[in-house]
């Protein structure tokens, strides 16, 4: 069993529930183990709560999966569940008498029985002496469930009462499989969510970002400070009221600043140019106005974006005429409205981001407006070899499924990463774009032959988005 990052884990658990085993194949009986890692606040102070499931089957027999297993996935099964979701009486009737039958066949053939090892259990307690780890377990009344629970006070956990825990899961998925069942196995616990679902910039996470390391962490840090205002009044401390994002474009400023909002927790609202710029006369400051008029008013966790902060700002203070004193305009309120909006509403915290910070006037950014100052800088060559990776881990899990393989076994991050000198986030997936339309249109004309993406067909897309134009 491998930990991959367990401070970060425990760290990021503060904040927000993590999930921590996914996509693991464990010896029958065992289905499936769910690990997860969160916080709670005790009477006797916040404690970090490790929690597991190890079950023994994917679901009890309800008549939802009742009516999975009679309509399985072909054509007139999915047209009949389509009837039943639009509550057709004679369809559902039919599929129904179906099975309720195929469920009296399960339960005549014993299918239905729970697992004996689990079954008839009273709950006990598992420990580890080392790190002096406590695990009570309970069992599911169904016989197909094993829980276990250990809490340790948030000042005293460590990486070794995680590694306690892992332990304990694997002593009790022995008990259920046999003491030699996980012989030659490997599982890797780790934070980085793998979906099936491909990643959006809706959905983004900081767990997603590679080679910021050091921009994830202080962004992480933001978090627990938005997340526990407790601790922050406990100490008479303020949070960052603004965050200014600055580097070269393609390198990720505003992903990150909707992976913050999801760290968060909170409602993610983008402020473009245009909804502030007006031509007429008064207009841009009646929208700035407006705008924080309108954020005093947020009664959930709300992260404000100015995007490409420079266009809406840039050069306060310079030149006479009729532009230049309306964004000079725009910028004085701006002034105003960021003083004191975090004692107005405390849900509320503003990133900016800009290519250009030396186009932003300094009394805009000052400490007190704009608290944190991140540089994003473009990617060293490690950074970029943990962009690859990440990038096509993700696209592995959202894509491949029996039979289809997605990339080559030769794939070599660090030729890759020496490769793409000088790409950014951005430009990295550009190369993967390519090399996965490239190999959609060749599965398209020869019938489903294409082959995995290689070694060298990544690098040909790095070359060619490194070619001068």
């Amino acid at each position: 069993m491998e930990l991959v990052d367990a401070a970060t884990a425990l760290a990021a658990a503060r904040v927000n529930p993590v999930e921590l085993i996914r996509q693991a194949v464990w010896p029958a009986p065992v289905r499936r183990v769910d690990l997860t890692v969160s916080s709670a606040d005790r009477a006797d102070g916040p404690v970090h709560v490790f929690a597991a499931t190890v079950s023994t089957a994917d679901e009890p027999l309800s008549k939802e999966r009742i009516r999975k297993l009679v309509l399985g996935n072909d054509p007139v099964g999915l047209l009949l569940a389509k009837r039943i979701e639009q509550g057709d009486p004679v369809t559902t009737r039919i599929v129904d008498g179906v099975g309720a039958a195929a469920a009296a066949a399960y339960k005549k053939l014993g299918l239905d029985k729970p697992t004996q090892q689990a079954a008839n259990r009273r709950p006990e307690t598992l420990a580890d002496a080392v790190v002096g780890l406590q695990a009570s377990v309970t069992y599911d009344e169904s016989g197909t469930a094993v829980r276990l629970t250990a809490e340790v006070a948030r000042d005293d956990v460590s990486p070794a009462h995680l590694q306690a825990f892992v332990g304990l899961i694997l002593q009790t998925v022995l008990e259920l499989a046999g003491p030699d069942a996980l012989r030659g196995r490997r599982y890797v616990v780790s934070r980085e969510q793998l979906s099936r679902t491909p990643a959006t910039t809706q959905t983004v996470t900081l767990d997603m970002v590679g080679g910021l390391a050091e921009v994830v962490a202080e962004l992480r840090q933001i978090a627990v400070s938005f997340r526990h205002p407790e601790a922050m009044a406990r100490w008479g401390a303020r949070r960052p009221q603004g965050l200014l994002m600055y580097g070269p474009p393609g390198t990720g400023k505003t992903m990150l600043s909707r992976a913050l909002a999801n760290e968060i927790g909170a409602d993610f609202r983008e402020i473009r140019t245009p909804e502030i710029l007006d031509k007429w006369l008064g207009g841009s400051e009646r929208n700035i106005k407006q705008i924080f008029r309108d954020a005093r008013r947020y009664r959930v966790p709300t992260l404000m974006l100015f995007d490409e902060f420079d266009s809406i700002v840039s050069y306060a203070g310079a030149g006479g005429d009729a532009a230049s004193q309306a964004l000079n305009a725009v910028a004085g309120i701006f002034k105003q409205e960021m003083n004191d909006l975090i004692e107005e509403n405390p849900n509320v915290i503003v990133v900016a981001t800009t290519n250009f910070p030396h186009r932003v006037d300094d009394s805009l950014i000052r400490s007190g407006r704009f608290d944190v100052k991140i540089s994003v800088p473009k990617p060293d060559e490690p950074s970029r070899a943990e962009i690859f990776r990440k990038m096509i881990q993700g696209l592995i899990a959202a894509h491949e499924e029996p039979g289809f393989t997605m990339f080559a076994e030769d794939i070599d991050l660090a030729a890759l990463a020496h490769a793409s000198h000088g790409m950014t986030g951005a430009d990295i997936k550009e190369v993967l774009r390519r090399v996965q339309l490239t190999k959609a249109m060749q599965d398209a004309r020869t019938g489903g032959n294409a082959t995995p993406i290689s070694q060298e067909e990544l690098l040909a897309s790095v070359r060619e988005l490194l070619a001068p134009r």
